[in-house]
């Protein structure tokens, strides 16, 4: 018995043996399987974005050295030159960016305006982005049919006929703000809003899309400010002693956030003047200036975005956008 002992220890201790390599090695497998999995999952896909670019660092600021490019708080100036459309469009149409276009056709504007607005548009603007044409009127049934391209849609609303035209002009605001909460915010990453006498020409495109953007007045861009036509009426809610830029009404946009902060305020600036019998000198262009004085604009749109062919002096503009249309007012505006 005494010399089977040793035997039998040895054989206890070799299974016991075994069964450690085993584990060790099981369990050095296993560290392994985690480490290259844990690295598998940190890895990059495919499908991941990115880096994400900020595209205002692309700008070109001196490819214009003729015209300001920026401003006093560093927001862009859209030239031509400045900036590639390929990369702006890429990138947006990346990031899924929608783009909601409000447009005012009343009374006689409609029949005098709204198809060539509306069929350059689908020529020139946003293109490759999915657009809503918002189309206020009080004639829904003459909206023009016209062919849309895909993901481009046109929604007709009513609304009501002022006997002024300056009231049609001054009420567009709130009507504006009302289809932000009602529909657009809901649907849409950016809102711009247009006046319908204006035809595009050219490419209107993701350059334009920022937080909050303004467009400069063709008349004024180059004028000091000293000629600027702001209201300088001190009872009125748009009264401004002095400003940055004199901005134009006809085309103004962003996030629509910010688009339906600057339409409610100018609404109550408005509302505020008819209690106290006052109406700024250009009525919601006055309001738009002051909010834009006050909350200052992350991106401005050059005069090549809605650029009047009257004007004689030209030669800042190497490509005209959106211009002017014809402008009949004594036979197309009331009041």
């Amino acid at each position: 018995m005494t010399g089977l002992f040793p035997l039998t220890m040895s054989k206890h201790d070799g299974i016991l043996c075994c069964l450690l390599m085993v584990t060790l090695g099981f369990t050095s497998l296993y560290s392994r399987y985690l480490e290259n999995t844990i690295q598998m999952v940190n890895l990059p896909t495919e499908q991941e974005p990115r880096h994400s670019i900020n595209l205002d660092n692309t700008l070109n600021l001196g490819a214009r050295p003729a015209v300001q490019t920026s401003t006093s708080w560093n927001a862009p100036i859209i030239w031509e030159g400045m900036f590639d459309p390929n990369l702006f469009d890429q990138k947006h149409i990346e990031e899924k960016s929608s783009v909601a276009l409000t447009v005012f056709a009343v009374g006689r504007y409609l029949d005098a305006y709204l198809k060539t607005f509306l069929t350059s548009a689908e020529q020139h603007f946003m293109l490759g982005l999915p657009v809503t044409y918002y189309v206020f009127t009080d004639l829904p049934d003459k909206v023009p049919n016209i062919t849309l391209a895909s993901h481009r849609n046109i929604k007709v609303i009513k609304v009501e006929k002022h006997t002024r035209w300056q009231d049609i002009s001054m009420m567009r605001m709130r009507t504006i703000s009302e289809a932000i909460e009602s529909e657009i915010r809901h649907r849409f990453r950016y809102v711009f809003c247009f006046d319908v006498d204006q035809e595009f020409k050219g490419r209107f495109g993701s350059e334009a899309l920022g937080d909050s953007v303004a467009l400069l007045h063709a008349h004024y861009y180059k004028l000091p400010q000293a000629r600027f036509t702001y209201d300088r009426n001190p009872k009125s809610k748009a009264f401004m002693e002095t400003g940055d830029f004199y901005y134009h009404a006809a085309i103004f946009g962003g996030m629509w956030q910010n688009v339906k902060d600057l339409v409610d305020a100018c609404y109550l600036g408005i509302m505020e003047d008819k209690l106290n019998n006052v109406e700024a000198q250009w009525h919601d262009e006055s309001h738009l200036n002051k909010y834009f004085w006050i909350h200052k604009p992350s991106r401005l749109l050059s005069p090549e975005y809605c650029w009047d062919q009257s004007i004689w002096d030209k030669q800042d503009i190497l490509v005209t956008r959106l211009v002017w249309a014809p402008k009949h007012y004594d036979t197309l505006r009331t009041g």
